[in-house]
């Protein structure tokens, strides 16, 4: 389990927090979704999860164990970070990319084995993209790219004898039209279902996490206004203090979960 219990984070000594007290859960398996509006500290708190910034205050722990004393080694072999974009300065294959989240499983001056060829490949395959690997990474579509960034992720966490893995994806969605946000959407429930890993999005997107997420966690200014299971947090009371959005909330049964409508904003200062 991933746990972040009362984390406050400052980028600067002197500057106001951008987390204040935050805590989550993410259990072995686990589907959690982070949502709030822009500056509300999404992608801050993925990062402390992830390790690569530590907080000023509170702890976070992965199966207990404090984050600051896991091994860089060890926190990559468990833990992928999928970001909301990904530029390479150099071009590589489809196969390379991939190949580049084996890193943590790398002796040093060591490189790729017959097994994390097959390994990169299996996460190829699972992602869709495997007809891919000889191609070159800037000529494939935006929602191909993201399959293939989560091909790499996958590959970093598989084959290291931890389980489960842990994938943290920023905004996944958020540079891609309506097929492949569908596409994206369906690739990280397969996955899972599949696939022994946690899953961690921090996304705008309200019908994408209500479709996917089975706990949310509404952050607002840094604080989290709300958490727990996705029906419970996903309402219109709660999207309202979150946005300043009135919105209407309901169960669609051709979709199989909940659905927003968004229908107007709330002028500032509008009682409830």
């Amino acid at each position: 389990m991933l746990r972040a219990a009362e984390v406050t984070f400052s980028y600067h000594a002197l500057a106001a927090p951008v987390l204040r007290g935050v805590s989550l859960d993410v259990p072995a398996d686990g589907f959690v979704g982070i949502l709030g509006p822009n500056g509300s500290g999404k992608t801050t708190l993925l990062r402390v999860l992830a390790g690569t910034l530590q907080p000023a205050s509170g702890r976070v722990s992965l199966d207990t164990m404090d984050l600051s004393r896991v091994s860089r080694t060890t926190m990559a072999r468990r833990m992928a970070v999928v970001p909301q974009d990904t530029h390479l300065a150099f071009d590589f294959t489809v196969l390379e990319v991939v190949l580049m989240g084996r890193y943590p499983h790398l002796a040093t001056f060591e490189v790729e084995g017959p097994r994390d060829i097959a390994i990169a490949r299996e996460a190829l395959a699972a992602t869709g993209t495997r007809a891919f690997e000889d191609r070159l990474f800037a000529t494939l579509s935006g929602g191909e790219k993201q399959r293939v960034i989560i091909a790499a992720a996958l590959a970093q966490i598989s084959g290291s004898g931890l389980e489960p893995g842990i994938l943290l994806l920023d905004e996944p969605t958020a540079a891609l039209d309506l097929a492949y946000q569908l596409e994206v959407a369906t690739l990280l429930r397969d996955l899972q279902r599949r696939t022994p890993i946690a899953i961690v999005i921090s996304t705008h997107d309200l019908n994408f996490a209500a479709g996917l997420c089975r706990t949310l966690v509404l952050l607002k200014d840094g604080l989290v206004l709300a958490a727990g299971p996705t029906r419970k947090v996903l309402t219109a009371e709660n999207i309202r203090a979150l946005y300043g959005v009135e919105a209407e909330v309901q169960s669609h049964s051709g979709a199989g979960h909940l659905v927003v409508v968004p229908l107007r904003r709330v002028a500032p200062g509008t009682p409830p």
